[in-house]
């Protein structure tokens, strides 16, 4: 029988927490109860929008191992299997802490402005080939997120992988001083959260942030591509760090890529290594996403992990949910594509999402159709960086565009008028426009910020025209 994750002693020993009866050990972690699966130590933390101290009784009956709860709000609950601490963030920091003190695994965190959580994947099933790896959900990389991740991290972890991102400066700092990274990966520098940055410079510093937590002689990953690949290199090299690796398309990117060739539903990479020449399949689509393959390469390199199996790996890999994922819509009796990206928006991943589309290879009279929400968080220079898309939609013959939000407003004066299908509000306004113009052979893609709930059309896209998951459906 395996061990449990956290025992009483080590909970005690970690927190300081004062335990009540009925409590013995906890075999995972939760901050909802939605989740919550049964011998889970559920963490009530306070959100921006609902305070987990409500929830506790729930999590408890769902069969959580207990609760941990502050020592405020400990009087409203009976003291059966309650964990009592003065904060409850920061028990979950201090268990993380922990964990991370308890393993011997070899830890890689990713940071930058566009593709953390995708080569965050690409890193956990490459490494998962190699050993025990354990690896932060879906975007699991704020200041809950990442000692959560820590916490649930078991003691015989062989690899950890964590993402960690942030929307001001300063906020990687504390993060990676918990995560402890052997390896540190910047993927790019983008105008993204930009609203809260001077300049692409203040975005470049505060991902920077992330070798500052290097353990002494690790290696810092760069993108040689990047126009802040020296200011970038200046904080690795101002940190503990032993090595740096660039990669990139550049001659002097140490893991660098000849070719790229991209298909539909995968990505095919000829790279060097070291001038060593390694050839590999991407099971997804996306030269953002085949780029992103040779910070992999490096980070495992740096660990000393077998790089062919690293490149055999990359044929298994699939889009997350909201990133990428194809499905075949069915249309009269024929098929249509739908090309998820509604997860999130900024203009490089709205550029490659565009050019994504661009690469379909359409059979007769089919059609590329973009349905885009606005992009949050980009300050005063948001209608100028919406109004630039204009320039991608001509340059990857998208044909009808549907825009939701104000900022898309921007791009809808600039666009010609036979390329807008239509402009609302929201996205559920774009709902029914977008189902009726949809046709057999068609490929749409949408995307938008978050906030935007861009995931209702392809919601209703899917219920409309049911869905199947797709390989080879159409060329590229």
């Amino acid at each position: 029988m395996s061990s449990p994750l956290w025992s009483l002693d080590e909970i005690v020993a970690a927190t300081g927490a004062r335990i009540g009866r009925g409590f013995d050990k906890a075999t995972g972690a939760s901050i909802d109860t939605r989740t919550l699966e049964p011998g889970d130590l559920y963490f009530a933390i306070k959100g921006d929008v609902h305070d987990g101290h409500d929830f506790v009784p729930g999590a408890l009956e769902k069969g959580a191992a207990g609760a941990v709860v502050s020592e405020e709000k400990a009087p409203a609950f009976a003291s059966d299997r309650l964990i009592v601490v003065p904060d409850v963030l920061e028990a979950m920091r201090q268990l993380g802490r922990a964990a991370r003190k308890r393993t011997d695994a070899k830890i890689v965190a990713i940071t930058g402005s566009v593709g953390k959580t995708g080569t965050k994947e690409a890193m956990r099933l490459a490494l998962s080939r190699q050993g025990a790896t354990h690896a932060s959900v879906a975007s699991y990389n704020n200041h809950w997120g990442v000692p959560l991740t820590l916490s649930r991290m078991p003691r015989g972890t062989e690899f950890g992988v964590f993402e960690i991102g942030m929307n001001h400066a300063h906020e990687i700092l504390p993060l990676t001083a918990m995560v402890r990274p052997h390896v540190a990966v910047i993927t790019t520098i983008e105008p993204v959260h930009i609203e809260f940055f001077p300049s692409l410079w203040g975005i470049a510093d505060a991902k920077g942030e992330i070798f500052s937590g290097l353990e002494p002689g690790g290696t810092a990953v760069i993108n040689r591509d990047s126009p802040y690949f020296e200011r970038m290199k200046a904080h690795a090299l101002a940190s503990a760090a032993g090595r740096v690796i660039s990669f990139g398309e550049q001659e002097a990117a140490d893991i660098r890529a000849e070719r790229i060739v991209v298909k539909p539903d995968q990505s095919l990479v000829e790279a060097r290594v070291f001038g060593q020449l390694l050839s590999y399949r991407i099971g997804t689509a996306g030269r953002h996403i085949a780029l992103n393959s040779l910070s992999v390469l490096a980070a495992c390199h740096a660990l000393g992990v077998d790089l062919a199996q690293v490149a055999v790996s990359f044929a298994d890999l699939k889009p997350p949910v909201g990133r990428g994922e194809r499905t075949m819509l069915s249309i009269d009796g024929d098929e249509a594509l739908l090309i998820d990206e509604s997860y999130n928006a900024n203009p490089a991943s709205m550029r490659a999402a565009l050019a994504n589309l661009g690469a379909m290879e359409l059979n007769g009279q089919a059609r590329r159709l973009a349905v885009l929400g606005d992009m949050k968080e980009l300050g005063e220079k948001g209608p100028a960086l919406h109004e630039g898309l204009a320039e991608a939609i001509e340059a990857n013959n998208i044909d009808l565009v549907f825009a939701a939000g104000p900022l898309m407003k921007n791009l809808v004066d600039r666009l010609p008028e036979a390329k807008v299908a239509a402009h609302a509000g929201t996205s559920a306004e774009l709902i029914d426009v977008v189902c009726a113009a949809i046709r057999p052979g068609d490929a749409v893609t949408v995307k938008g910020s978050l906030s935007m709930k861009m995931a209702l059309v392809v919601k209703a896209l899917k219920e409309r025209y049911g869905a199947s998951p797709t390989a080879n459906a159409l060329k590229g």
